[in-house]
């Protein structure tokens, strides 16, 4: 299911409230003391099932807890115990200046989810997950995870919620540690299958680049399919314990097409002061992973998502275009992208 429909559902749903019964996570950083660097942090809390054949909702919750923004790939797992099952999650968080995808195994019992976006300091997001159990009374720990390969504290990436039993605290995710990676080299399609062993890899995600290959993982080794590229980029694991490089991989023959170019069709600001610091949406089409520029100078916030961009425009003067960068190109300037800076 793709981020648009997604986000189209959560915003006729967005007057749901969940029953929150149970909230459980790692220790993190408090607000007054946050950790300095890139921080996320992951929670649950909701109306899970408690009796045989019940049916209930959860929301896993993931927050920037540090003094930095939290970019580029944050991956979450949820892992349910035997006889309970989900047929997926929703996004519901606003606004959509994200991408989000998930994927469900055959079993049911493993969840899979890539956020891509810039999230600032004090910035969360939830998905809620449907769940239903079988015949008999569920019993078993309900496990979340999160992982960003900026994370410089891993202590808060795991949370737990045991379903009829006395809970116990998340266990620290262990450090992962890269062995051996089977293949190199694939064409620029991308495709190629690549397994990569080591230890510590539960939950894990395999980036190519700065790109998310689709991934499965056990503690000792992950199979990833390559996602389309050119030239040599870096691989590397990505796990709730942390970041480890496993080599590059170089693409062969053409990259894949690529995607269309961005339009900005409307500023929801149109002006604000000389020093910056003004908060701007900017909605148009194929807006995905943009970096925002007004007069060509980088926004001193920007996240993307497929028709909305949320960016701070930085000092400047005059009038500028705000333009959108993605792979494919830079958005033509036109009069719906002006932005005009207060004079003195």
């Amino acid at each position: 299911m793709t981020a648009h429909v997604m986000t189209r559902i959560a915003t006729s749903c967005v007057a749901v409230t969940l029953a929150t019964i149970a909230l459980v996570t790692a220790p993190s950083a408090s607000a007054a003391d946050p950790v300095p660097g890139p921080d996320v942090s992951v929670g649950q809390a909701g109306n899970y099932p408690t009796r045989p054949n019940d049916t209930g909702s959860f929301s896993v919750s993931w927050k920037s807890e540090g003094t930095e923004d939290v970019t580029g790939v944050t991956h979450l797992t949820v892992d349910l115990p035997p006889g309970v099952t989900t047929s997926g999650a929703l996004m519901y968080s606003t606004p959509y200046d994200y991408t989000f995808t998930e994927t469900v195994s055959p079993d049911g019992r493993h969840l899979d989810a890539t956020y891509v976006g810039t999230m600032v300091p004090g910035r969360s997001h939830f998905m809620k997950v449907k769940v239903t159990s079988g015949a008999q009374t569920p019993s078993g720990v309900i496990t979340a995870t999160v992982a960003n390969a900026e994370d410089v504290n891993t202590q808060n990436n795991v949370s737990t919620y045991t379903l009829n039993g006395p809970s116990e605290p998340p266990a620290t995710p262990p450090e992962p540690v890269v062995g051996a990676v089977d293949t190199v080299t694939g064409p620029g399609a991308g495709g190629t299958k690549v397994t990569v062993t080591g230890f510590g890899l539960d939950s894990g995600v395999v980036l190519f680049g700065d790109d998310a290959a689709r991934t499965s993982c056990t503690s000792t080794s992950c199979t990833a399919i390559a996602p389309g590229g050119t030239g040599s980029v870096p691989v590397d694991v990505v796990t709730p314990g942390g970041a480890a490089e496993a080599g590059q991989f170089t693409y062969t023959g053409p990259g894949p097409a690529a995607p269309p170019a961005p339009v900005v069709q409307h500023l929801s600001v149109q002006g604000g002061p000389a020093a910056g610091g003004t908060a701007v949406a900017v909605l148009g089409t194929d807006l995905t992973h943009g970096t925002v520029r007004f007069g060509g100078r980088p926004a001193a916030h920007s996240s993307c998502g497929r028709d909305y961009c949320s960016a701070v425009s930085p000092a400047g003067t005059g009038t500028v275009d705000v333009t959108v960068e993605t792979a494919g190109g830079t958005s033509a300037v036109g009069t719906a992208g002006r932005f005009t800076y207060a004079a003195g």
